[in-house]
Parts: C-alpha cells; sequence; structure tokens
C-alpha cells in the first residue's frame, strides 16, 4: 500500500531509497515491486511533463450512468485522446477524468460524456489538486533536451540515465542533471498506471462534504492522519466544500471504521463511501505531446 503510494508520487525513487522509507531490504522492495507488476496492479511506470506547464485543465466527472453496460465506455473512453481515467462504482456509478487543453473544451466535453455515459445530472468538478502533480516553479521551461528525456522515459520512468543518454544522444551526466532538475522544479510527473482493483483489497471512493469556509489546510492535516489508507484526494475550484478521497483498505470493516472516525473529526458534514469495481487509466495528449 505505501510502496504504490510512494511510486505514484515519484517512480523513479530507486529501489534504496524505498527500501528506507519502508524500512525493508532493498531485495524485498524489488520482489514486491516484480510481484505488482506481474499481477498487473502496475502495468506502467509513466512520465509526463506537468500539465500546468500546458496550461491545460484536469477535471472530473462523476455520477449515475443508466447505459446499459458501463464496461462497454472503456472501449469508447481509451480512444477520446483526453480522457486519463474511468472507474466505475456500485449502482453504476461512474468516475471520469480528464486533461482538456484549456477552459473552452469544457462544454463539449461534458456534453459528450453525459451522451456518451448516459449521465442526466453529472457533477463536473475542476481540479486544484491534480495528483500527482506538483506547482512548477515560475518561469521555469524546458528544453529541446528536457522534451527528449520525458519521451524517453514516458513508457518507462524507471530507465538508467545512461539508457537515456544511449537513445537520445547525449551523456549521462546531461541527462541526470536535466532530470534532477525537472524533478526540482516541479516540471516532470513521474509516476505510474495503477490498477489496485486487481487485488483482492477494497477500493472505495470517499465523497466528503466539508463544514462551510472550512480553511484547507486543516482539511488536508486531517487527510494525512490517515495515510496510507487514503491514497490521494481531489478537491475543486469549483466546489470549494468538497473532497474526493481514494481510500484503500483490506476489509469492509475497515472502510467503515475509516468513514466512522472521519465524521468524528469535526470538519466534516458527511462522509459518503462508494465502493469501486473497477478502473481504467489511458494515455492523453499529454503523454503525446512530447512525441513531436
Amino acid at each position: 500500500m505505501i510502496l504504490c503510494q510512494l511510486l505514484l508520487s515519484n517512480s523513479r525513487l530507486s529501489y534504496r531509497e524505498l527500501a528506507s522509507k519502508l524500512n525493508l531490504s532493498v531485495t524485498a522492495v524489488h520482489s514486491r515491486i516484480q510481484s505488482l507488476v506481474e499481477q498487473g496492479i502496475i502495468r506502467r511506470f509513466s512520465a509526463r511533463m506537468n500539465i500546468m506547464i500546458l496550461n491545460a485543465v484536469s477535471v472530473l466527472i462523476f455520477g449515475l450512468s443508466k447505459a446499459g453496460s458501463v464496461h462497454e465506455l472503456s472501449e469508447k473512453f481509451a480512444n477520446h485522446g483526453s480522457i486519463y481515467w474511468f472507474a466505475i462504482g456500485g449502482g453504476n456509478f461512474i468516475y471520469i477524468g480528464a486533461y482538456l487543453r484549456n477552459i473552452n473544451e469544457l462544454e463539449g466535453f461534458v456534453s459528450y460524456v453525459k451522451e456518451i455515459a448516459r449521465l442526466d445530472t453529472p457533477t463536473v468538478g475542476i481540479t486544484s489538486t491534480p495528483f500527482p502533480s506538483n506547482t512548477p516553479r515560475p518561469m521555469a521551461k524546458l528544453s529541446d533536451i528536457d522534451y527528449r528525456i520525458i519521451n524517453a522515459l514516458k513508457d518507462n520512468s524507471r530507465k538508467s540515465t545512461l539508457e537515456v543518454a544511449e537513445e537520445i544522444g547525449v551523456s549521462a551526466k546531461t541527462v541526470r542533471r536535466r532530470l534532477n532538475r525537472m524533478i526540482n522544479l516541479g516540471l516532470i510527473e513521474l509516476s505510474i498506471d495503477w490498477y489496485p482493483d486487481v487485488s483482492n483489497d477494497i477500493i472505495t471512493i470517499l465523497h466528503i462534504n466539508l463544514k462551510p469556509d472550512t480553511d484547507k489546510s486543516v482539511v488536508r492535516r486531517v487527510l494525512q492522519k490517515y495515510s496510507p489508507n487514503i491514497i490521494m484526494h481531489f478537491t475543486f475550484s469549483n466546489i470549494p466544500d468538497f473532497i474526493l478521497a481514494i481510500l484503500w483498505t483490506n476489509t469492509m470493516r475497515e472502510v467503515e471504521k475509516m468513514r466512522v472516525s472521519l465524521e468524528n473529526e469535526r470538519i466534516f458534514t458527511s462522509i459518503l463511501p462508494n465502493i469501486l469495481y473497477t478502473g481504467y487509466v489511458y494515455k492523453t495528449w499529454v503523454d503525446r505531446f512530447t512525441e513531436k
């Protein structure tokens, strides 16, 4: 659980760094990652440029689908080009994450989702914390070599600097220096294509309503208390008193225990859990941007 959380935030962390954070041996970490790959829980170690550099808009649309088979939606969404995530919860409740080139694409995209997924009354959230993005430093820019490094890493972010150097025709020292700069300045996102539903664990989306005008820094501190069970959370600039959090547990009893504990935190008005049954991760125009 913690291992996946670390790789979601930075998929280039070395086995030694991961071992230190997890208090395990390097061999044990290597074996666990291999097992996650073999089980299909991790399907790609990804690298892409930070969407904020492109002034892209991250949105999350969710609601009750009236489609006859929501599983058949996956193929349509895979070919869309802007959708990076599609998940199916209980009672045909679905979640769709997308990167739009600009806010002008929002109306058309919402209309597309409503028609294809038969969502009569979707909730549309403009995510203010797209995970695992870091805010790029002001004025920080990518060079031609940076684009080539990201492109070399896009399908395997754990490639060695030597492999990348040989692929793009520069020195390993240059690759290491440019890559460290991109990481430190928040110009690159290093993550994983993550399919936790393949495991026997339970993945739950928590619909969390906040008390009005709750300090968001307080919310972050409270949710951090529940790490690593709460893997990530999304806040929305257009829905300020609402959060979606992804919860990872071993049993339904743990889900209920977490729900009750969160409701006792005094800053939330309600916690509504929805069990996820399956999910899909897609490449988008952002992943293909560096190919140019």
